[in-house]
């Protein structure tokens, strides 16, 4: 994971940075460390937001206090993001910021050009893979900054044992717990959730389009989800012919590929140069085979009766 994190005090700082940044790229953000969380001993969360839609990017979270402060996550009304209104997350994320003695938080911004580039590139790195690594470099990095963490709660993407056993493999000082819903059972989960979930709300709301920054843009593109037919629309108004989407569409996803299969144009490639049917494999260099002659042996050693032979 990237050592560039933006520090951000609060949502509007959050915001504020977002709508700066070049939507092609990843982006890190993180809060100021709490001093306390150096010498207590700390539990830390992970959540993402974003997985599922064909629109923006994915966002993971993390949250992280001393065990002995994390009744602040109750009192701040902590839980499953999914389950609170967008103005609810805001003043949670809002009341997290604050509290920047005592909790700190970061998110990583996977911008859908990534999600895409990891899909199409010849070793294919799965949308699981991608969740894995940010996960991965997110308890890394809190590790790295010098925070005394000795729990772990992720929500799992895939089988949790399989999940718990990769994390504990690479964090064996850590006791770590990977759980379905995990944000509706850990309050520091589901603050990293909010963290999350926030973060890409901001970020769809200040996307800007590299590719036409000066024209007004159609925004109304519905959930993101694919099974919604607003998004589905959104997609076939917004698709070129040669060169496909707007950077903010993931082009991996099923659903843009069947709207980039009916409405762009369709491109045959095709190699310059032939195959050479004379052509040797690779393989005839290391061993005999059908394009190697057997060598044939000399009069000298059949009149003597002689014969190969390893041994002495």
């Amino acid at each position: 994971m990237s050592n560039n994190f933006k520090v951000c005090q609060s949502i509007s700082d959050v915001k504020s940075l977002i709508s700066n940044e070049n939507n092609s790229f990843d982006v890190y953000i993180e809060s100021e460390l709490p001093e306390i969380t150096k010498t207590g001993q700390c539990i830390l969360g992970i959540d993402e937001a974003g997985r599922g839609p064909v629109l923006g990017p994915m966002v993971y979270g993390t949250s992280y206090c001393s065990k002995d402060n994390q009744a602040i996550l109750k009192k701040l009304g902590c839980a499953d993001s999914k389950a609170l209104t967008e103005q609810a997350r805001d003043d949670i994320f809002d009341g997290i910021t604050k509290e920047a003695d005592i909790l700190g938080w970061a998110v990583h911004i996977i911008s859908p050009t990534t999600i895409s580039n990891s899909s199409f590139r010849r070793q294919k790195c799965s949308l699981n893979e991608i969740s894995h690594n940010s996960a991965i470099g997110l308890i890394q990095r809190v590790l790295d900054r010098g925070v005394n963490i000795c729990e772990v709660y992720v929500d799992t993407v895939g089988p949790p044992e399989k999940y718990q056993a990769k994390l504990s493999a690479i964090f064996p000082q850590l006791k770590i717990t990977v759980s379905k819903k995990a944000d509706s059972l850990f309050p520091i989960v589901s603050a990293a959730s909010i963290c999350a979930k926030v973060t890409r709300d901001a970020a769809l709301k200040n996307w800007k389009f590299n590719e036409n920054p000066n024209e007004d843009v159609d925004s109304n593109w519905g959930s993101g989800y694919p099974n919604d037919p607003v998004t589905k629309e959104y997609l076939k108004k917004n698709v070129e012919t040669v060169f496909g989407f707007p950077s903010i569409v993931r082009f991996c996803w099923s659903t843009s590929e069947l709207v980039l299969k009916d409405h762009a144009a369709n491109l045959e490639w095709s190699d310059e140069e032939e195959e050479d049917e004379k052509a040797v494999p690779i393989t005839s260099y290391f061993g005999k085979n059908k394009f190697q002659q057997t060598q044939q042996k000399t009069p000298f050693f059949d009149d003597r009766c002689l014969i190969v032979t390893t041994k002495i």
